[in-house]
């Protein structure tokens, strides 16, 4: 039987947790489980932080919708917001709240019927120039989301487009005309605004952007969201480990060459391990030679071009046999360095896996070789 899976370590999760709520500890914490918990598998995911947090955020309705039908209570916000009569519906009855952006999505609100009101989650475009009004028009949408009896509570948002550069200006430029808009709002209503700014390179490097809710993403799986900074200096930990397994083992000599393209020439005699998993479930195919990957717990290299089942690793001294176990990432072997050494981001390897990879439920240890 083919043997690649994914394991989750519930203690990782609740060590960064702890992280950030100590960068941040003013802030209720909103934590993004969208695009399946970055890979991770949110029916697991989701319950071991249900009672951690104080709510979650997905992209899409959808999204919203398989937590509630996975039976998940917690406060949910949908940040792109919902685009027809249809899903506002839906998720007023599953009460949701909802990211306003457009004006399209205002007309929407004011054309609902009358029935359970929602919390509006008012999205600022200060910089990014992705999703948002801009702040000189901020003011004027707030007062028709004001007046509507759909609406019960207005809180508003932001996003940074370069918080993970921390010479960059940008972000001190996105917090200030945030601000502007924030103390503009809070003189309108009397009363001090809800609002959210802070991603995972926010609340671990900008503490001036802790507000009443934090959003983090990569650093709550235990990445890090600085190009220069490793995991471990803000002591998170990898939630996430996937797991292969040797398939076979060759002996090479000098001069032979491996795989597709022979992109990789043995330069002395040397043992290879081929090991079960390739882009077809997920692995990055542009990942170089010299792409780290654990055997037996020590440090090989990737070698050759990955193909869509399997890779091939250079064993050079260590000792291994068809069935021994491999690490690709988590446990051992951070993310963060593979991807690196792959040309890509941690976000992309978690989101990036596909179904062929088996999931073990978080209560389960590795499974053994059938």
């Amino acid at each position: 039987m083919r043997d690649t899976w994914l394991t989750l370590n519930p203690h990782a999760l609740t060590q960064n947790l702890a992280v950030l709520r100590a960068h941040h500890p003013q802030s209720k914490l909103l934590a993004m489980v969208k695009a399946d918990a970055y890979g991770h598998g949110v029916a697991q995911v989701a319950p071991l932080l249900a009672t951690q947090v104080d709510a979650f955020g997905v992209a899409f309705l959808e999204e919203a919708l398989a937590l509630r039908a996975q039976g998940i209570n917690t406060p949910i916000a949908v940040l792109e917001g919902v685009f027809t009569a249809a899903e506002l519906a839906a998720a007023r009855t599953a009460q949701l709240s909802l990211a306003v952006h457009s004006p399209e999505q205002v007309a929407l609100l004011q054309a609902a019927p009358a029935g359970e009101p929602l919390t509006v989650w008012l999205k600022l475009n200060t910089g990014m120039n992705r999703l948002g009004f801009r702040p000189a028009d901020a003011l004027k949408v707030w007062h028709q989301l004001h007046r509507l009896p759909l609406v019960n509570s207005i809180h508003v948002m932001t996003h940074f487009a370069r918080a993970d550069e921390l010479t960059c200006p940008q972000t001190e430029l996105q917090w200030g005309r945030f601000c502007a808009v924030r103390d503009a709002i809070a003189l309108a209503q009397r009363e001090p605004v809800i609002t959210s700014v802070a991603n995972s390179a926010a609340i671990l490097a900008w503490p001036q952007t802790q507000t009443e809710w934090m959003r983090p993403g990569i650093a709550l799986y235990g990445s890090s969201p600085f190009a220069d900074q490793c995991a471990e200096h803000f002591g998170l930990q990898a939630v996430m480990t996937l797991h292969s397994r040797i398939i076979a083992v060759h002996e090479l000599s000098a001069g032979d060459e491996v795989g597709y393209g022979a992109t990789w020439v043995a330069d002395a005699a040397t043992r290879i391990a081929v090991v079960a998993i390739g882009y077809g479930d997920g692995y990055p195919r542009h990942a170089r030679n010299g792409t780290p990957v654990l055997v037996n717990g020590h440090r090989c290299a990737l070698v050759g071009r990955v193909s869509m089942d399997m890779i091939t690793v250079d064993l050079g001294a260590v000792a291994a046999k068809p069935s021994d176990e491999v690490v690709l990432w988590g446990e051992g072997l951070p993310a963060d360095e593979v991807a690196q050494a792959a040309g890509t981001i941690s976000y992309e390897l978690f989101c990036r896996l596909t179904p062929r990879v088996r999931r073990v439920p978080p209560s389960l240890s590795s499974p053994s070789h059938v």
